[in-house]
């Protein structure tokens, strides 16, 4: 029986998602299904130079060599005790006030988000700093739990985020003006949590009373010197690594570069520099960066050879046939992503679901900077959404005194709120786009 290529393309997608939900590896899997289905629909040798150059070019981006550079800045910084030390001092001077560790969570989430884009690790990190001081201070489980997940979660949105710099060649945007449009954003989400979970606090003081006497500080000097210690460095290092790329003094690659060397010297600054230490952080960063970076090369492959197939022509013109506004379109695309996110991480939405969308937006005239802060705040609302919702497992490893369920249940609030600013971002598109055309004069 013959089929057409477009449908042969359909056949190569429904094979890939079964590959991926059954649990094969994805790099190994796009590979093998981009050769087996190339081979089908247009012949051997066609499919061999198109993965030649696909793997090529991808090794040739020069903007994917910031991935393992902000990377290895992300585990440098938490090897230095950064985050730790900047979560004791604001425990320290908000003591009195009533929801207070909740504030020092999501303050230390919004820097340790700008320092790595891992949710994992910061999720991790945050469980294991604050969850002991929650439980002594008879803090609410479920609002702690919801607060702790939700505030790791922002590192994929917060700039540098590996995410973005991922999705900028994927979606052809410059990544200086992805990390303007995710600034904004990402801030308003950090505010979004504050309010809900100090607000609850004030209306219920119960679920976070102020810290028993034993725990606070009589010493304002103290204070003030764990908080100077604490927060000046760490946030002097992300202005420069950030800042430089943002106002075009750096390119993504030569910031990462300064901010990989800056988190050494913090860590040499602060007395927690070891050889023991850096080679793991090497370690750690050689592991992701190849994760993601094979990764890339895979999909890009995989990519082209669905393309060469016709089927994202033919989905282009299905969907522009069903005579529905952009709006409608773009909905339906994050609905998919959201519930993509559950099974999957966000790597391969990124560089294989939306590369098959994009030409169906680009046709609808989307503004795809827009877009594509919807998508990352979409994908940052799955890693809170049952049934599968990572983050609850990372605290849970941390905190094991903690129900799965009361953390599922404080996770599922925030998540809503997740969604709120996702809708706000949705109606008020500037939220997103007003600082790159503000920096940038384009967007």
């Amino acid at each position: 029986m013959e089929f057409s290529n477009e449908i042969i393309g359909l056949f190569m997608i429904g094979a890939m998602l079964f590959a991926i939900f059954i649990g094969f590896p994805i790099s190994f899997t796009l590979i093998f299904l981009g050769v087996v289905f190339g081979a089908w629909g247009f012949g051997v040798k066609l499919t061999i130079f198109l993965m030649t150059l696909q793997f090529y070019n991808s090794m040739m981006e020069q903007t994917l060599a910031a991935v393992p550079l902000f990377v290895f800045m992300g585990f440098m910084m938490e090897q230095a005790g950064l985050m730790e030390r900047l979560f004791a001092a604001i425990q320290m001077m908000l003591a009195r006030m009533k929801g207070s560790l909740y504030v020092a969570v999501l303050f230390v989430s919004v820097v340790f988000g700008a320092a790595t884009g891992i949710v994992g690790a910061s999720v991790t990190i945050l469980g294991i700093m604050a969850a002991k001081t929650m439980n002594r201070s008879g803090y609410d489980v479920r609002l702690a739990a919801g607060t702790i997940t939700a505030g790791g979660t922002l590192g994929i949105l917060i700039p540098p985020s590996i995410m973005l710099v991922v999705m900028g060649p994927v979606l052809e945007i410059p990544v200086t003006d992805l990390f303007a449009a995710a600034i904004i954003p990402g801030v308003m989400m950090a505010a979004l949590y504050l309010i809900y979970a100090v607000g609850r606090c004030w209306i219920n003081p119960k679920l976070g009373p102020p810290l028993p006497e034993e725990l606070i500080e009589p010493d304002k000097s103290k204070i003030a010197w764990e908080l100077l210690w604490g927060f000046v460095p760490p946030t002097i290092l992300i202005a420069f690594a950030l800042g430089s790329i943002l106002f075009g003094l750096a390119t993504p690659t030569e910031g990462a570069g300064m901010g990989a060397f800056g988190s050494i010297l913090l860590a040499m600054g602060y007395r927690k520099f070891t050889l023991k230490g850096f080679y793991d952080a090497l370690i750690k960063t050689l592991e992701i960066s190849v994760l993601i970076l094979f990764l890339v090369a895979a999909s890009n492959f995989f990519g082209a050879v669905f393309s060469r197939l016709g089927t994202p022509t033919m989905i282009t013109e299905l969907l522009l046939n069903l005579d529905v506004s952009a709006s409608v379109v773009v909905i339906l695309i994050l609905a998919l992503v959201f519930v993509l996110g559950w099974p999957l991480e966000w790597v391969p939405i990124v560089l294989i679901i939306l590369p098959i969308l994009a030409p169906v937006l680009l046709e609808l005239q989307v503004d795809m900077l827009w877009f594509a802060i919807l998508v990352a705040v979409c994908l940052q609302t799955a890693w809170l959404s049952p049934p599968v919702a990572l983050s609850a497992y990372f605290l849970k490893g941390v905190v094991p005194e903690w129900d799965l369920k009361d953390i599922y249940l404080g996770m599922m609030q925030f998540m809503v709120i997740q969604l709120v600013g996702l809708g706000m971002v949705f109606a008020f598109p500037a939220i997103a786009t007003w600082l790159p055309v503000y920096l940038y004069g384009g967007g």
